[in-house]
């Protein structure tokens, strides 16, 4: 013979189940997971990215001429061989991002921190670097010598010199 709950346990526990299917949907509906967006080979000239959080973003391949990252958090980002001529990058979060074979030209990289960023073979043709952090950047010998005559500043963030971060001698 099978025994059953008493009615009241039934409910209570049925209520609880319920609460627990509810709950569960409710979350997925809610709260989304955070994903890192692609914008390969696409056209974005103008955008504005400024404050916004792209950690892990792809942005390869793409013409970002004149777009707005000013005060973005890019940690991660990829860039590689995108044209990111006279971007904003203001007090950026850079570090860690992929800046391989980008054109730079006339960009502002202004207090911007990009600790640890792979940059060889980038561009920097007349770029703002004031108080830019480049605390371990990789980066061509040559244009590393480039920065340098340039570098000035102290990054708000980071308190390190520009000049400092680039190795100037």
């Amino acid at each position: 013979m099978k025994k059953s709950l008493p009615s009241h346990l039934q409910t209570i526990l049925t209520s609880f189940v319920l609460f627990l299917i509810t709950g569960f949907a409710f979350c997925n509906i809610f709260v989304s997971p955070v994903l890192a967006i692609s914008y390969n080979n696409v056209t974005l000239i103008g955008e504005d990215f400024s404050h916004q959080d792209l950690r892990d973003a792809s942005f390869d391949h793409s013409n970002l001429r004149q777009c707005d990252f000013s005060y973005s958090n890019l940690f991660g980002v990829e860039f590689f061989s995108s044209n990111l001529d006279s971007a904003n990058f203001e007090g950026a979060n850079l570090r860690n991002a992929v800046l391989g074979s980008v054109r730079l030209s006339h960009a502002n990289l202004t207090n911007a921190v990009l600790e640890d960023a792979f940059a060889f073979g980038a561009l920097f043709d007349r770029t703002i670097i004031e108080g830019a952090d480049f605390t371990n950047v990789l980066l061509r010998a040559d244009i590393q010598r480039k920065l340098c005559d340039i570098a000035s500043g102290t990054n708000p963030t980071t308190g390190r010199e520009t000049r400092e971060t680039l190795l100037c001698w």
